[in-house]
């Protein structure tokens, strides 16, 4: 048995066009799994599509998962291709940055919508699917996508005030339903470091080479970093693992 074959597996990965969701989608597809990505914005999800399909067989739905009925509209596509999801991959996100004295309420609002609030509605939304999916021997996945930010104050200059505090929310949350949702479903979250993606576009402009230096491992996360940690979770060799918080930020978190 290959406890990490995702073959004949249903994989939900939102955010999936670009940065760290793009290195999700493409690494599950490359183990086996079929998967579903989302995006909001039309162009960047079709040339993902058809990039990712060189390496298995992807569907793309455009939708906002801000809201509630973003979440619905996804969530009933699924379902009228897909009656069974194995792993659901929460990571589309968005990130504010400001003075403190500057920081805007809709600086809130935008990513606490977006980051905890389609997190919990979509996952909510998706059960049917998933527990039509789990077997007691494997169940089904549920990954939401944290941060390091979530786990320890960000260094200075970093004023990403709602961000973090998003992600640490990711983090309880991922807990809670954990506790709820066994044995049926196993929530884990995944809390990356330095990656290369739009959102730390701005932090390598500005740091460049000593962005990725300030991790002990001295570098960026690669893409096969991140697609091993997400087989992991999604495949059989973690069907012991729920309520976990896996730091992949090359020692960051351990220096406090």
């Amino acid at each position: 048995m290959d406890l990490f074959d995702l073959s004949g597996k249903v994989a939900v990965v939102t955010g999936g066009s670009r940065g760290i969701g793009f290195m999700i989608a493409q690494g599950l597809l490359r183990a086996g799994a079929r998967v579903i990505i989302s995006s909001r914005k039309e162009a960047e999800l079709t040339d993902a599509a058809e990039r990712l399909r060189a390496d298995g067989d992807v569907t793309a739905f455009r939708s906002d998962l801000s809201t509630e009925a973003g979440c619905f509209a996804l969530t009933a596509q699924i379902a009228d291709q897909e009656p069974l999801v194995h792993a659901l991959f929460n990571n589309a996100g968005a990130a504010w940055g400001a003075p403190l004295e500057e920081f805007p309420d809709s600086g809130w609002s935008k990513v606490l919508d977006l980051n905890v609030r389609g997190v919990f509605h979509l996952t909510r939304l998706l059960l049917p699917q998933l527990r039509a999916a789990s077997t007691p021997d494997d169940p089904s996945r549920v990954v939401n996508i944290g941060s390091i930010d979530g786990i320890r104050v960000p260094a200075r200059g970093f004023d990403n005030y709602s961000y973090s505090a998003s992600k640490a929310a990711v983090h309880m949350l991922t807990r809670h339903l954990a506790r709820d949702l066994a044995p049926d479903i196993l929530v884990n979250a995944i809390a990356p470091g330095p990656f290369e993606s739009k959102m730390t576009a701005g932090l390598l402009a500005q740091y460049g080479d000593e962005f990725g230096k300030m991790a002990p491992l001295r570098r960026m996360g690669r893409p096969e970093d991140m697609a091993g940690v997400a087989i992991y979770l999604a495949s059989r060799a973690s069907t012991f693992v729920t309520g976990a918080v896996i730091p992949v930020d090359g020692g960051i978190s351990s220096l406090g």
